[in-house]
């Protein structure tokens, strides 16, 4: 397969990696419609086991069953699709080689109200390997109490993926008793998320698209000092990017819960706009027939390959 100059630079920030590590994020960025753009568009779909099963997939019954979403990936041309070890396991024989996967290694369920989350680690670097998966994906809470025991997890765990050839996909979703609601996606806790996520190893680094909103009164000094432009959802996308080592590092957004097509385009085109690398979309994909999540992933495609504005 013929390298782009675009994955080419990418791959070229990771200089740390092994051959093998940088095979398997060229086949991230290299797979699907978007494939040699830089950009990446992943089904996730770990919301079974984080939300339960009828508020994830009743909207769209078919959804139920593990291999729906398999097939939605690859007939949508994502680059990738992620998900825990029983969804993979579930189909990962009859669609191998046919998209790349991420087997999410922790998961946490609602079935108990926390104001501080927590994750279970519910796979391994080996099942990944076993599953033929090109990266694994892990889950941190920045301004949880438990925030530190789980970046002492992943610490461990990225190297121990990196020493075997797989990529790290960092999900790093602020969110615990130290925060306001607001605080979540505040610009300054999103940044900071970021950060943390890139300093842990991460290849990949998926956070939620940021408000203009300002967390912590330490921070909102600086921003209101040095003037930082936060007043467009594309300036904080460029923002949040930055401070991913200056753009040198992956960042996705999230796609969040279901949303209306137009507003939802909206933010895809702030996120092209700022120089974000791309979306992971689950609810707002599954949770639709699969002929409407059709369209709207290649109209996502579209804006991020150039072909829509």
């Amino acid at each position: 397969m013929e390298r782009s100059a675009r994955v080419a630079e990418i791959l070229s920030w990771y200089g740390a990696d092994s051959p093998g590590t940088l095979t398997n994020l060229a086949r991230l960025l290299e797979h699907g419609r978007l494939g040699g753009t830089g950009k990446l568009l992943i089904l996730p779909v770990d919301q079974g086991f984080e939300h339960g099963p009828a508020r994830s997939f009743a909207p769209n019954p078919p959804a139920y069953d593990p291999r729906y979403h398999f097939e939605l990936a690859i007939e949508a041309g994502c680059n990738a699709y992620a998900a825990p070890l029983g969804f993979l396991e579930a189909g990962a024989r009859k669609f191998a080689g046919r998209i790349p996967l991420i087997l999410k290694l922790n998961d946490h369920d609602t079935l108990a109200d926390e104001d501080d989350p927590d994750q279970a680690l519910t796979g391994s670097v080996a099942d990944a390997l076993r599953l033929g998966c090109s990266a694994i994906g892990f889950t941190i809470y920045p301004g949880s109490i438990h925030r530190n025991a789980m970046y002492g997890q992943i610490r461990e765990i990225a190297e121990e993926a990196k020493a075997v050839g797989l990529a790290v996909v960092i999900w790093s979703y602020a969110r615990g008793s130290s925060l306001s609601k607001e605080g979540e996606t505040a610009i300054d806790v999103i940044g900071y998320a970021a950060q943390i996520a890139a300093q842990l190893g991460a290849h990949i680094i998926k956070v939620k698209l940021p408000s203009d909103h300002i967390e912590q009164d330490a921070a909102r000094k600086v921003y209101e000092k040095t003037g930082i432009p936060i007043g467009t959802a594309a300036e904080r996308v460029k923002h949040i990017v930055q401070c991913a080592f200056d753009g040198r590092r992956i960042v996705i957004f999230s796609g969040g819960g279901a949303a209306e097509d137009a507003p939802f385009l909206e933010e895809i085109k702030a996120i092209q706009a700022g120089g974000g690398f791309g979306s992971i979309i689950g609810r707002n994909a599954f949770q639709r027939s699969k002929a409407d999540a059709l369209k709207l992933l290649g109209q996502v495609s579209d804006i991020y390959s150039g072909k829509a504005q």
